[in-house]
């Protein structure tokens, strides 16, 4: 089936200028709301205490849920509205980690039942998370997110360009570093964060282009869909990080798809100019890309509207993900391969000239 005629001639990449200033004012806007939200929103999972979620029969605020509470002398408590007004159920966020929930469970119901009348007070779910294991999981996540990211790496520099040993020892050099600074005690966040930027380093000076494209492309995505998460103020949970690697599998194999088309056509036309040989491949993969894309998005459209609250935040990631990670394979990894390959030339330009 043929969503759009693979002969149309669509000038994406003429136009990866403004996509890259548009992708630049996403990523600017999310960090602009993590810095003033003092970083992510982390759900129990990862900050510990205790969440629960309640559900009212009258008409309940966040006020009066409040007061009613009080007598518990609950500390750091922050209240959330799940869905619209009619559904009255809420999510109860507490720094109190008690050991035994079904007795929390039962004082939360007394509590609120004083204020709401008898029978009026459900509660749904109870979960609680010590501080030291929300801590050592927040760690794991952002290491297994920079780990898919590493081996993406791999994987593309050896289908790619045939780099599998320059490509394996380079992983190994960076897992080895990563763990060595992870036992002095660096901070997890400064760590991936410098991981990774090593990592695009030394992709662009090894001359790992695809792979580097693939990379970029990937933390693009990400970034926008945690910037989403801070703009939305959603927590990150488990099933979120679970999200975001979904996501990055997903953009890869889109970008896989544009990738493997102009490999094809580098074989078949050596002299046609490099934009124009990626904008003809782009437009032969585009009824692929959107029809895949596009029948995605419907299951997790259904997910997100009639899924219900516990997937919701889940559902959310998925819908940011697939669209920019489509949007992404089309405008930010195909280009970095003109950018790179740019670079290159002008490299050969000034070691042409300095010879003579």
């Amino acid at each position: 089936m043929e969503l759009i005629r693979p002969d149309v001639n669509i000038d994406f990449i003429g136009k990866r200028k403004f996509a890259f200033s548009f992708s630049l004012l996403l990523i600017i806007a999310g960090v602009i709301s993590l810095v003033m939200h003092g970083g992510p929103r982390y759900g129990v999972d990862f900050s510990g205490g205790t969440l629960l979620q309640l559900k009212f029969k009258v008409p309940a605020g966040e006020k009066e849920i409040r007061n009613g509470l009080k007598e518990l002398h609950m500390q750091g408590i922050t209240i959330q509205r799940l869905g619209g007004g009619d559904k009255n159920e809420f999510l109860v966020r507490s720094e109190l980690t008690e050991t035994k929930l079904q007795t929390l469970s039962k004082k939360v119901k007394d509590a609120l039942e004083k204020k709401f009348g008898k029978g009026n007070v459900e509660v749904l779910r109870v979960e609680m998370v010590g501080p030291k294991v929300g801590k050592d999981l927040r760690q794991k996540a952002l290491l297994a997110i920079y780990y898919s990211l590493l081996f993406i790496a791999i994987y593309i520099s050896g289908r790619f360009e045939m780099k599998w040993g320059l490509s394996i020892s380079l992983a190994l050099a960076l897992i080895a570093g990563v763990y060595i600074l992870t036992i002095v005690g660096l901070s997890m966040p400064i760590l991936i964060l410098g991981a990774l930027l090593i990592t695009l380093v030394f992709c662009w000076y090894l001359k790992l282009s695809y792979a580097l494209a693939a990379v970029v492309a990937l933390i693009h995505d990400v970034a926008i869909t945690v910037g989403a998460f801070s703009i939305t103020n959603k927590e990150i949970t488990l099933a979120v990080v679970a999200a975001l690697l979904t996501i990055v599998g997903y953009s890869l194999n889109d970008t896989i798809i544009v990738f493997d088309r102009i490999r094809e056509n580098l074989r078949k036309s050596r002299r046609e100019r490099l934009d124009d040989l990626i904008n003809k491949s782009v437009n032969q993969t585009l009824s692929r890309t959107l029809l895949t894309s596009g029948t995605t998005l419907i299951v997790i459209l259904c997910l997100f509207i009639l899924g219900g609250s516990v997937i919701h935040d889940f559902a959310f990631a998925l819908l940011v993900g697939v669209v920019v990670g489509t949007y992404s394979s089309i405008y930010v990894a195909s280009p970095i391969l003109i950018l790179y390959e740019d670079w290159v030339q002008r490299k050969r330009v000034k070691t042409r000239k300095a010879r003579k």
